[in-house]
């Protein structure tokens, strides 16, 4: 991603010089040069980024050097960023036509030619920040030319066009009709020695299909008649007790419960449940302590005999943990499934003449998927597009599928397929790793988010949602995203979608260094004792009685901050905290906080582009100070 930050700096410094000569915006003595030599640095960087970019993956000497340019370069948007800012709000004072003192006066505060707004401060710090960070820069050139990069320009790659339809329909499922018969007859056989709480498990390694063996199964009209009550919960990590018992709760009432206290949430499940025949997924499970799961097992009792409990996990441990009565294991798919399943999608669109070419490369790549169904479609989806048969070799000889990674459960195809992304795909498709695991993304929202922090640069013939439009649904054809649904509100039609978990894995190692989540409540201790203060994107939440950890400050550069307040939290006093501390916001999710009131301090984000206040009940008015935000592109003020 370090190629698009540089991209977007190396753009931003010239528009300055270019507004400079344009507008007459003198700069402060000795900035004109520093811009100047930060411009010529940062292109000689560029032309190395693509050696950069492939030789990091396997030397780490690199890989860190990467990392702080990164940083440098999130640093200088800022910087920039403010600059801009600082000039925009120069001119659209000036033409509000005030007089000429005040005029004179304003000019003091904010604009950057003039030598006696020192005592103001603020924009000599531009200053000192761009001369600081221009010293930075030169340690890094220096360390470039020890690593003696190659230079040459990545071939440009354009967004594909999927004429016949919007997303490639992948929905068929081969292969899975033994098992779906299996795991049938364990949920629908009945016996008199049937425990009280009956559980059934499938194991298997991640992207081997165990999620959609479960949604086969939960959908089947057999299914469906047998159980009064099927309820689906996606489990994840980390374990939250209070979270899954809030899921199941609300799944049998169709409304979120405004509960707190785990006791009061089970006795609700209980008198939900009683004497009916339940059929519950939990799917992707990875607690391995069976003392976490006794509360929420003992209130399961309640059900009717017959009742069912189906979990999905990677370990059989925690198969083990959960007291699962019968594991299912489920195998990988025959090379003839893999085949047919690679070839309904690779081959979309493809006339017979065209595909007998490929067809001998196409299946030693499908061997390489060896029996994964994720790595299947992940794969097909970066051929269907590429028409030439060196395009399929570069995929089946690529170094990826030779590396060894112990951090996370990251397969190659994913690698392989991230690599095919335009620079600023990837980074559209990396920031999803802000989501929690099987969240549903709103394909609006998605897409407002990448325009925020600039991901999406307009064109003189498409505006950026249009442009977006385009990246989300290449990002589905791809299978980055999945179970792309239709929502219909009555009042407009948006899209949602989810990301299945392996390539949620994938999207959080990709942003590791910048992105993390922390929960925090008086009955969950955050398990984090700092965090980084390069950290750029968090989710964070908030419930019961707990305090927000004064550490989580030291990540004073965060970009993107979703944020949720449970259960009384005093709301006003940590917004206050967020808008003073967190100046380099450039996205801010507060909907369904409870909030009542914006403080007015909400000025200091003038980096701010996308501000979420929807679903506050109670927030009945905003501060005039709102307006301040010059760079605010989206408000969301909904179900106020």
């Amino acid at each position: 991603m370090a190629d698009v930050l540089v991209s977007k700096v190396l753009e931003e410094l010239i528009s300055i010089v270019v507004r400079e000569i344009e507008q007459e915006v003198r700069l402060i003595v000795g900035v004109k040069k520093e811009v100047q030599m930060l411009t010529t640095k940062f292109q000689l960087i560029k032309a190395v980024l693509v050696d950069a970019e492939n030789r990091q993956v396997k030397e780490d000497a690199i890989k860190l050097w990467m990392q702080t340019l990164k940083n440098i370069s999130y640093d200088m948007d800022d910087v920039l960023d403010e600059w801009t800012t600082a000039i925009q709000k120069s001119q659209i004072m000036g033409d509000e036509r005030v007089s000429a003192e005040n005029k004179r006066k304003v000019r003091c505060l904010i604009c950057f030619s003039c030598f006696r707004c020192r005592e103001v401060g603020v924009r000599r710090d531009i200053a000192v920040k761009i001369k600081d960070l221009n010293a930075e820069l030169d340690i890094i050139v220096d360390q470039q030319r020890a690593f003696n990069f190659v230079s040459f320009q990545e071939e440009t790659k354009q967004v594909e066009r999927f004429t016949t339809t919007s997303f490639i329909d992948v929905a068929e499922v081969k292969g899975r009709d033994q098992e779906q018969k299996a795991i049938m007859k364990k949920l629908l056989t009945e016996s008199s020695q049937t425990p009280s709480l009956h559980i059934i498990s499938i194991v298997g390694m991640g992207g081997i299909g165990k999620t959609t063996l479960a949604k086969l199964v939960y959908n089947d009209d057999e299914v469906k008649t047998h159980f009064e009550t099927r309820i689906w919960v996606c489990v994840s990590d980390p374990f939250d007790e209070i979270k899954i018992a809030k899921a199941i709760l609300e799944s049998l009432t169709n409304e979120a419960p405004n509960l707190h206290e785990l006791q009061t949430i089970l006795q609700n499940i209980r008198k939900s449940l009683e004497g009916k025949k339940f059929l519950l997924i939990l799917d992707d499970v990875w607690e391995e302590n069976s003392a976490k799961w006794v509360q929420l097992k003992d209130c399961l009792k309640c059900g009717s005999p017959g009742s069912r409990i189906l979990v999905t996990t990677r370990k059989e441990i925690v198969a083990s943990a959960i007291g699962c009565i019968e594991i299912h294991k489920i195998g990988q798919l025959s090379a003839e499934d893999s085949w047919f399943l690679f070839s309904q999608i690779a081959f979309f669109g493809w006339s017979s003449g065209e595909r007998e070419p490929f067809e001998h490369i196409g299946k030693k790549i499908v061997s390489r998927c060896k029996g994964l169904p994720l790595a299947v479609k992940t794969l097909g989806s970066i051929l269907v597009t590429k028409k030439s048969k060196s395009e399929w070799q570069t995929i089946m000889y690529s170094e990826v599928w030779e590396l060894e990674n112990a951090e996370v459960d990251i397969f190659p195809h994913l690698w392989l397929s991230y690599n095919d992304l335009s620079p600023p795909l990837r980074q559209c498709f990396s920031y999803c790793a802000i989501f929690p695991k099987d969240h549903l993304m709103e394909k609006r929202k998605l897409i407002e988010l990448w325009m925020a922090h600039g991901y999406i640069k307009e064109t003189t013939k498409k505006d950026m949602e249009r442009i977006g439009e385009e990246y989300f649904q290449n990002l589905a054809s791809r299978s980055f995203f999945q179970d792309i649904n239709i929502v219909d509100d009555f009042y407009d039609i948006s899209y949602t979608c989810k990301m299945h978990d392996i390539v949620h894995d994938f999207a959080q190692y990709i942003r590791r260094d910048e992105c993390f989540s922390m929960e925090v409540s008086s009955s969950v201790e955050s398990s984090k004792e700092s965090v980084s203060n390069e950290a750029r994107y968090s989710r964070m939440v908030l419930a019961g009685k707990g305090s927000l950890p004064g550490y989580f400050y030291d990540a004073k550069k965060l970009r993107g901050l979703i944020a949720q307040f449970e259960g009384g939290f005093v709301v006003t006093a940590v917004l206050s905290s967020f808008f003073n501390e967190l100046t380099c916001l450039r996205s801010l999710d507060l909907s369904n906080c409870d909030i009542e009131e914006i403080p007015p301090t909400i000025s200091q984000l003038i980096h701010l582009r996308q501000l979420d206040l929807s679903f506050n009940d109670h927030l009945k008015s905003l501060p005039e100070t709102l307006c301040e935000l010059y760079n605010l592109q989206t408000l969301d003020a909904h179900g106020n």
